[in-house]
């Protein structure tokens, strides 16, 4: 919420600040700043959809209804990027998105995680799995028969083609990895004796356009220093917040040199070094900045290039920087000793870079065109059992398969997929915004907001990466991993749809998310005819 709701914060310690004469802070205590800042947009979704035997979507009517609060600020980008994913990755012939932004006397609700993604998928997901649960076949078998495919089925609801659809594969995978059909025939022999508890498991896809919706935003820079002793010193537009993008453009820059890790040191991100920085969101951090970084670095090493290239009297492509070393056949010099030479003949040790990202073309009137450079994929399997009695849930078992292109650092982006996927398990089954009747947020302190903690997280726990490198012209041909994995949380609220329904009654599940204990139980309770 801080990315565009700072201003009220710093009003207030300015205003110390010109009262006093002093330098003011303002650290606001955890109950107030839950209270005055925004959170995830919540919507409210309606359908209506045609459909034929298998499942197959002819026809959808799709409203999404957005809260976004008592002033605009994100809420047209984030509106836009529900409507850009109420897809995921189903092909919708013949469709119509409504989206309604509603201006309420609430605080204004902002970017989180996804930024409007999750619930577009959300809702599409709800959709299917009404369909197959009204046809009695499995999710999962109705989620395949809607997959984009070939010509014909390849194209978006907002007029972009999609060309390098990749989850049936991933679904495929994760369905045989899982061993999904089996633990489903087991679910359901053990729902047929057991009266309390009751068992669901479900697998759930995930594309996720990578790019800003708004355009201007896809671009970055940044600064690249080289020092006589073969240290680099780099700067770029992205803010390190603990995913590793930092330790990811370093990479970019040292395998640029062909030197190690150790030698590149970054300076925090200043405007006064890049101007003009775009914000480190829409997954982009690593695609932008490490672009730019790459182009600065390789500026530096062509000049180096093509002065060692004229003193030994070959072509500058000719010669390879690694490991310290540049060689060329059975010639070489360090790295550093290289630089000191070049520094010495007066060759230019220091570069800006920029990137754009290409093919972005989106009408912001209509939303028809092409506003994301790539998809990323994933898909989830998720198993839970619920109590009956009192609502209460436990998830099982999670396996995953997620699309990262050819990783940048599996290591970070594993960890960007498991906290991605604990995060969304948060958001859909236990985070709950509760306001009393004169508007007040009750739900406003750690006691009792509540998010995912160690003992949520099942011991069965498998990530995967798929490292095919991505069609697009990426840096390194790497794809994001920031937002995309917060969207295969959308398993783990399918499986528990699937468990409610498993308690008896006919006709959709009507479960609001987040799936909490209480909800749990009233929908259990309606469904099996009693009051709820």
């Amino acid at each position: 919420g801080k990315e565009t709701q700072a201003s009220l914060f710093a009003a207030c310690a300015a205003l110390a600040a010109d009262r006093t004469g002093r330098p003011a802070k303002l650290r606001l205590d955890r109950d107030d700043d839950m209270v005055m800042t925004g959170k995830r947009h919540d919507f409210e979704v309606a359908y209506d959809v045609g459909f034929d035997g298998d499942g197959r979507i002819l026809a959808l009517d799709l409203t999404l209804e957005s809260r976004c609060g008592m002033s605009t600020d994100l809420s047209g980008a984030i509106n836009d990027r529900a409507v850009f994913h109420a897809d995921n990755c189903y092909h919708l012939p013949n469709v119509r998105i409504t989206s309604c932004r509603y201006k309420t006397n609430t605080v204004s609700n902002t970017a989180f995680r996804g930024f409007g993604g999750p619930q577009g998928m959300l809702a599409i997901e709800g959709v299917v799995d009404d369909i197959a649960r009204h046809l009695d076949l499995d999710p999962l078998a109705v989620r395949r028969a809607n997959f984009y495919g070939g010509p014909g089925r390849d194209v978006t609801p907002f007029g972009m083609r999609v060309e390098d659809f990749i989850a049936g594969e991933l679904v495929d995978q994760l369905e045989a990895s899982s061993r999904y059909q089996e633990r489903r025939a087991a679910i359901s022999a053990f729902n047929a004796v057991s009266p309390v508890l009751k068992r669901g498991i479900a697998l759930t896809p995930v594309k996720f356009g990578i790019s800003f919706t708004t355009s201007f935003l896809n671009q970055a820079g940044a600064l690249v220093h080289v020092y006589t002793d073969g240290s680099v010193l780099l700067n770029h537009g992205g803010t390190e917040m603990g995913q590793g993008l930092y330790t990811k453009v370093a990479q970019v820059v040292a395998d640029m040199f062909g030197i190690g890790l150790d030698r590149v040191r970054l300076s925090s991100t200043r405007t006064d070094k890049v101007p003009n920085t775009s914000a480190t969101a829409a997954s982009a951090g690593a695609d932008l900045n490490g672009m730019a970084s790459f182009n600065a670095a390789r500026t530096i090493r062509d000049r180096l290039a093509v002065f060692l290239a004229a003193r030994w009297g070959i072509e500058p492509s000719d010669l390879s920087f690694a490991h310290g070393q540049v060689t060329a056949g059975d010639r070489s010099i360090g790295f550093a000793d290289l630089v000191r030479q070049a520094y010495l003949s007066r060759i230019s040790l220091s570069a800006t870079g920029f990137y754009a990202t290409p093919k972005i073309d989106v009408d912001k009137e209509t939303l028809i065109g092409r506003p994301f450079y790539y998809f990323a994929y994933g898909a989830a399997v998720s198993e839970v059992v619920i109590d009956t009695l009192t609502g209460e849930t436990k998830l099982l078992a999670v396996d995953i398969l997620h699309d990262c292109g050819a990783s940048l650092n599996p290591v970070l982006d594993r960890g960007q997929v498991e906290g991605g996927f604990v995060q969304g398990m948060g958001w859909l089954t236990m985070e709950e915004l509760v306001f009393d009747q004169t508007g007040h947020l009750r739900t406003h302190a750690p006691s009792t907001y509540k998010i995912p903690g160690c003992g949520d997280v099942p011991e069965h726990f498998t990530v995967e990466l798929v490292t095919r490198p991505n069609r697009e012209e990426t840096i390194h041909r790497s794809k994001a991993v920031g937002e995309p994995p917060f969207m295969l949380a959308i398993s783990a609220y399918h499986a528990i749809r699937a468990a409610v329904a498993a308690a008896g009654g006919d006709g959709p599940v009507m479960l609001d998310a987040p799936a909490t204990p209480e909800r749990i139980l009233m929908e259990v309770r309606t469904r099996q005819g009693a009051a709820p």
